[in-house]
């Protein structure tokens, strides 16, 4: 396995690319997590999932707000822990949805709530995904966050498919130049 480093001294020196499928970055401020995520979520297309993993306070929900500018999103982000399910819109009126699996008590449960018909209409990222794993689509992207310091969040991304391949390509070009 050929290993990769690519070097940006103002905000990470250097971030370990350790194969096409996968992509490691040490965020240092919440600021810097939301514009990764709107490098994502300009980026992110109708049947697009992205699941999210980590504990509380890893940073899941910084994220979101950072993807769901990105994607253009007419409405202001906020965890849908007791709702389940937020809808976001942008002009086009193609809806991004943002699950919170944390209060489901089963992946069966996660399964009442039509993420087929989410991902037919618009795009979906799950937090807590792990939780509902089971009845996910294989190919995903998968985006584990983990708290390091106060200000610091490590950001594990995993592709799995040929589409999120290139989905975490262009993520890497967006955020460096080249790949």
């Amino acid at each position: 396995m050929q290993l990769r480093v690519y070097c940006n001294k103002q905000y990470n020196p250097c971030v370990p690319i350790l194969d096409k499928h996968t992509f490691e970055f040490l965020s240092r401020s919440a600021e810097q997590t939301r514009r990764i995520g709107m490098r994502l979520g300009g980026l992110l297309q109708r049947s697009d999932l992205i699941c999210l993993q980590g504990d509380l306070g890893a940073g899941k929900t910084t994220l979101v707000q950072g993807l769901a500018q990105g994607w253009g999103s007419l409405d202001a982000v906020s965890s849908p822990t007791f709702v389940l399910v937020n809808e976001y819109r942008r002009p086009d009126v193609l809806p991004l949805f943002h699950m919170d699996a944390y209060r489901l008590e089963s992946a069966a449960e996660a399964a009442e709530l039509d993420l087929d018909s989410m991902l037919a209409h618009g795009a979906l990222i799950v937090e807590w995904a792990e939780r509902v794993a089971s009845i996910l689509p294989v190919e995903r992207l998968w985006v584990n966050l983990e708290y390091r310091a106060e200000e610091q969040r490590q950001m594990d991304f995993r592709a799995k498919g040929a589409h999120y391949d290139e989905l975490l390509a262009g993520l890497q070009a967006s955020m460096f130049g080249a790949v």
